[in-house]
Parts: C-alpha cells; sequence; structure tokens
C-alpha cells in the first residue's frame, strides 16, 4: 500500500492547534531530536543517572550506553508498528509528523535498529553479572507483554484495554527501565529495604509523571479537552510538592530529586496552557525536554564530586 512521505496538509485533528497568531516554528535540531525518536533515550539516560544519584550509586558508563541503545530501538520499534498498524487499517489520519518520519527513512533506522540491538546484546552479555541480568529479565518480559498489550490489544476485553491503556504502559516501563540500574546495585549490596524507601518513593513520582507526560501528548494530539490533563498535573505537582517538602531535611536527595519532578510537571501545565502558540512537532518536543530538568541534579553532584 503507498504511504505518503509527508502527513496530509489538512484533518480535522490538526484544528486544535490553530490560533489566532502563526505558531511557533521548532528549531531545525530540537525537530530532528523528537522525529529520529533522540528525545527518549536521552531523557532515559538523564533519569537513570539522576536516579542512580539519589540512590548514592555511581553507574559505570556502559549502563548509560546499554539505556540509551536499548531506549531507541524499543522507540523506533514502537513508531514502525504504529506506522504499519494505520496502514493495514487505512487510518493514516492519526499518524503524527515521527510516525511519517520513521517510515519514510525505514529501511536506513531498521538498519540501525539492528547496530544498537547488537550494541544492547553485547553490553548485556559481556559486562552485565548473572545476578543483575536474571533481575532485569523482568522488565524485558513487562516489554513484550507491552508490544503484545499495545499493538494487539484489540484482542483483549475491553476493560482490560481501559486498564492497560499505552501511556500507564510507557509510564511504568519507561521508569522501571531508567531505575533497574540503580537497584540491580543497591540491591547486590542487600540494602535494607527500609533504607530506601525515599529512593522508590521518588522513582514512583517519576512514573507519574512520565504517564502524565504521555497523557498529555495524546490528549493534544487527539484535540480532546485538556481540562483533565490540567487537573492530573496540578494535583501531581501539589503532591510533589508536598513530599519533597517532607523528606528535605532527612533524605535531601530524594527531596531534590521529587523537586525536579515537580518543576518538569510545572512546565507541563505551562505548556498545556500555551499550547496553541506552538506547532504540534514544537509542541511534542518541548514536552519531551522539560523531562531533562533532573540533569540539574548532576551538574549538582558533580560539582560537589
Amino acid at each position: 500500500m503507498a504511504f505518503p512521505l509527508a502527513r496530509p496538509q489538512s484533518t480535522e485533528r490538526a484544528r486544535p492547534f490553530a490560533a489566532a497568531s502563526p505558531p511557533t516554528n521548532v528549531p531545525r535540531l530540537l525537530a530532528l531530536w523528537h522525529l529520529a525518536s533522540l528525545d527518549a533515550p536521552t531523557v532515559a539516560v538523564v533519569w537513570t543517572l539522576a536516579i542512580a544519584w539519589t540512590a548514592g550509586v555511581r553507574l559505570d558508563p556502559w549502563f548509560s550506553l546499554l539505556i540509551a541503545c536499548g531506549t531507541w530501538t524499543a522507540y523506533v520499534g514502537d513508531r514502525l508498528l504504529d506506522a504499519r498498524r494505520a496502514i493495514s487499517s487505512g487510518d493514516l489520519a492519526r499518524l503524527r509528523e515521527r510516525h511519517f518520519f520513521h517510515w519514510r527513512y525505514r529501511r536506513g533506522l531498521l538498519a540501525i535498529c539492528v547496530c544498537t540491538s547488537a550494541i544492547s546484546a553485547a553490553l548485556v552479555m559481556r559486562l552485565m553479572p548473572l545476578s543483575v541480568r536474571e533481575h532485569d529479565s523482568v522488565i524485558a518480559t513487562a516489554a513484550l507483554a507491552y508490544f503484545s498489550g499495545v499493538h494487539f490489544q484489540a484482542r483483549f476485553p475491553a476493560w482490560l484495554r481501559r486498564i492497560a491503556s499505552k501511556e500507564f504502559f510507557v509510564g511504568v516501563l519507561f521508569t522501571a527501565g531508567c531505575a533497574a540500574p540503580a537497584l540491580s546495585c543497591l540491591r547486590s549490596t542487600r540494602v535494607e529495604v527500609s533504607h530506601l524507601w525515599p529512593t522508590l518513593a521518588g522513582i514512583t513520582y517519576f512514573a507519574v509523571l512520565a504517564w502524565l507526560n504521555c497523557a498529555a501528548i495524546e490528549t493534544w494530539e487527539s484535540g480532546f479537552n485538556s481540562s483533565r490533563i490540567r487537573g492530573f498535573a496540578a494535583l501531581i505537582c501539589l503532591i510533589g510538592m508536598a513530599i519533597a517538602a517532607a523528606l528535605f531535611f532527612t533524605q535531601n536527595r530524594a527531596s531534590a530529586l521529587i523537586s525536579t519532578g515537580v518543576a518538569s510537571g510545572l512546565l507541563l501545565l505551562r505548556l498545556d496552557l500555551k499550547r496553541h502558540r506552538f506547532a504540534p512537532v514544537t509542541l511534542r518536543a518541548l514536552a519531551d525536554l522539560v523531562l531533562l530538568i533532573p540533569g540539574l541534579l548532576l551538574a549538582l553532584g558533580a560539582h560537589r564530586g
């Protein structure tokens, strides 16, 4: 089936982005960062290192490479599957600029995916301890469930499809993958669970933040009323502020981690309020860009380090 190389110019779902003033154009590098699925691995590496800093764990450099390669491969595969599914159903209107980009360059992207998959496998087999490998296999199984649930969810009961939304899966799995290296290292040192709860609280908060990011993007791109997203964002930020304040004097690293999550949530809320001022690609790229705020913790750690 023929597939256009550019997104149709007039669709019903494009109308919510209309505004009285011309939309702000995204810088080319920022657009490529998003369209080529480089945004997700960047955020994943930053979150992985920030969670490790919070837990007091120093990760070997190869962990960052593994997270980057694995995340990029998963996102490219997911977007190609989305495009393929839309082609099969003839529902091209559901696709976005990133899907058209991936399908246009699918041969090159698939070739790179083979390389990144090989790199990931080599890192796991040669450098990852067996105990950590067995522990992280749970996440790999969950990732398989994600692809099955999202791309074959039509076979599932309606009640299960409502619970197991794509946004829910992405939020949980993305954050679990980012937290896995630090938690695996802590597990090998036999740290008591009672000493882990501040870090676990931060990880849980970031899973909710990841869900909020996905839910906001889906709402914007679908043209739905985003008042519920604003309400969720405000509530999530208020809860985060309360948790960060409660941990400030006793668990300052966990407090700092959650505080950066609150800042990202507030910026997502700001983007929602100003969403009509941005072109769709700009809005989508900025929604991921604000998730890099936890990188400030890495700068703080290096300065003190």
